[in-house]
Parts: C-alpha cells; sequence; structure tokens
C-alpha cells in the first residue's frame, strides 16, 4: 500500500522536475552544468514547500464539520464511502468495485542510457459518492479533487506495467471542499416552467381545443386560453410543491474560490503529518542547494 496524489500540482511537477535536474547535473558532470540545475532546483523546492505548507494549513485550520450540521461554504468532513449508483463501479485495469479509481498504462523502452517507461494509456473515474457518519449522508462530486489514497496496485507483463489507485467501499473518507445543501426545487424559474408547459400543449393544438376550447368554436378566445394558463401554473405548483417535500441533497465539490479541495482515505492526521514531513523536506532541499550553489560560487573565485 503507498500514497499517491492525484493533481497534487506543485509536488508531482517540483518532484519530477528536481529529479530530472539531478539528472542532468550528473550527466553534463560539470561545474558550469551544476551552476544552472543547483539554483533551478533550489526554485522548484521553494516551490514544493510553498504548496506543502498551504495544503498543511488547510487541513490544520479547517475544523471537522458534521454533516447534519456543517455550515454552508468551505468545511472539513468525514464519513465511510458508500455507493451512489447501483451496481457500483467497477475499476479499470482490476474489475474491482470501487468508489473511484485511476489508472495508468506504461510501455518499456530502451535507450544507450537504460530502460524507461512512456506512458501509453491513462484516466480515471468522476461519477460521485456518497459519504456517511452518524449524523447524515453527503454526496462527493470528485471532479477536479486532488485523491490520496492507499491503495495502489502495480504490475508488470512482460514489457508493460500497470498502476492503479482506488478508493473503496467502506473507507473512512476525509473530504476538504465546498458544502452545500440543496433543495430539489430551489434551481426551478416557476415562469420558465409554466412557458415551457403552454408551448409543449401548443405542439398539440387538438388535444388543447379538447381542453380549453369551450364554445367549440375551433379557436381558444382570450378566456379560454387564460383558463389553459391557470390549469398549466397549477401543474407546475403542484411539481414545485413535491420536489420541496423531497429531503435537502448534501453536496461537497471543488470550491469556487480555488481553495484545495482533497479527498482521502488517509486520516487528517496522517496527511498532516505527510504534509509536514514534505514541507520541511522541500525546505531542506532549498537551503541545501544554495549552499552548494555557494560553495561552486567560492571555488570559482578560488580557481580564477
Amino acid at each position: 500500500m503507498e500514497f499517491s496524489p492525484r493533481r497534487e500540482y506543485a509536488q508531482l511537477i517540483t518532484s519530477g522536475g528536481q529529479l530530472v535536474l539531478v539528472v542532468i547535473g550528473f550527466q553534463i558532470g560539470t561545474r558550469e552544468g551544476w551552476m544552472f540545475c543547483l539554483p533551478a532546483i533550489a526554485l522548484f523546492s521553494l516551490f514544493a514547500w510553498r504548496s506543502s505548507l498551504k495544503r498543511l494549513r488547510a487541513i490544520r485550520d479547517t475544523p471537522t464539520s458534521r454533516i447534519a450540521s456543517a455550515a454552508q461554504g468551505y468545511v472539513e468532513v468525514i464519513g465511510r464511502g458508500q455507493d451512489l449508483t447501483n451496481p457500483p463501479m467497477i475499476s479499470h485495469l482490476r474489475m474491482l468495485p470501487c468508489l473511484w479509481y485511476r489508472y495508468r498504462v506504461e510501455e518499456r523502452y530502451r535507450t544507450k542510457n537504460g530502460d524507461g517507461w512512456r506512458t501509453v494509456d491513462s484516466g480515471e473515474s468522476h461519477d460521485s459518492f456518497i459519504i456517511i457518519d452518524d449524523t447524515g449522508t453527503c454526496v462527493v462530486d470528485p471532479q477536479q479533487a486532488e485523491i490520496s489514497t492507499i491503495y495502489r496496485d502495480q504490475w508488470q507483463n512482460l514489457d508493460m506495467r500497470y498502476t492503479e489507485w482506488k478508493l473503496l467501499k467502506n473507507d473512512l473518507i476525509y473530504v476538504l471542499g465546498e458544502f452545500r445543501t440543496q433543495n430539489g426545487s430551489a434551481d426551478i424559474d416557476a415562469r420558465a416552467e409554466l412557458n415551457g408547459l403552454l408551448a409543449e400543449w401548443k405542439r398539440d393544438m387538438p388535444a388543447l381545443h379538447k381542453r380549453f376550447d369551450l364554445n367549440n368554436d375551433g379557436v381558444l378566445d382570450m378566456a379560454e386560453w387564460m383558463l389553459a394558463r391557470k390549469a398549466a401554473k397549477r401543474e407546475v405548483d403542484k411539481k414545485i410543491r413535491e420536489l420541496q417535500a423531497q429531503p435537502d441533497i448534501n453536496i461537497i465539490s471543488q470550491p469556487r474560490d480555488g481553495k484545495l479541495f482533497l479527498i482521502s482515505n488517509l486520516t487528517p492526521e496522517d496527511l498532516s503529518r505527510r504534509y509536514l514531513y514534505w514541507s520541511w523536506g522541500n525546505l531542506f532541499i532549498f537551503f541545501a542547494t544554495l549552499a552548494g550553489t555557494g560553495w561552486l560560487l567560492q571555488t570559482n573565485s578560488l580557481i580564477q
């Protein structure tokens, strides 16, 4: 089992950039090469430190809310993951039931410097699932979330390597995002619904005349048309009342203001600990590379 972040752009990009620059530095093997690589690594590390610190603060500064009493807005909730669809979602590679999956298929390629891997296929699911605590239920929309999971499967078959990450049913799932409670009638425009229903009735004029042409003259006069409008309004009002009677739906999704949207089956304590280690590690690399750059500058001045 292994921790695997999704869309943690700063961590993934900077870690990859640091590794590439270290490899470049060793391949060049000159003072000038390291004079380029070390400052670049320092910049990457500074960016990664700020990214990790931002996430650490978001997790530590947001208290855990109960679903039934959560405020509208940016919250942290924890609950047991459950399927929203029936049958449940099936992962792409392992074909196992899950709440969310991500996969990557890589192909081995060979160069004069050794073997490498290139991605030939990748993807992830976007379907919603629910989490349940002892007070209520919340729908989780995972689109655009950073997803961290302890479940990572990787295997090889000849020159192909397969990797799959998953969130599973009954996992204790932590979500940091924008919480809102939605009523079924909240998004209904009564006027638009009324006009739409009347337009639908007009498409079947014989049926409309049969219902509202009281004097059978083949034309709907003003009084008869007003009767049709009143009947349509009664149907729209009934639809709205039925929707209002349905229970409210709690939804947590990507914050509209760009704040961190994080989903994980790690506890907030474990997540905080990891981000703390990453922030200190990147800060150490930053100062180490600055020291290395300073040492190169000093030795270069002594040589001259």
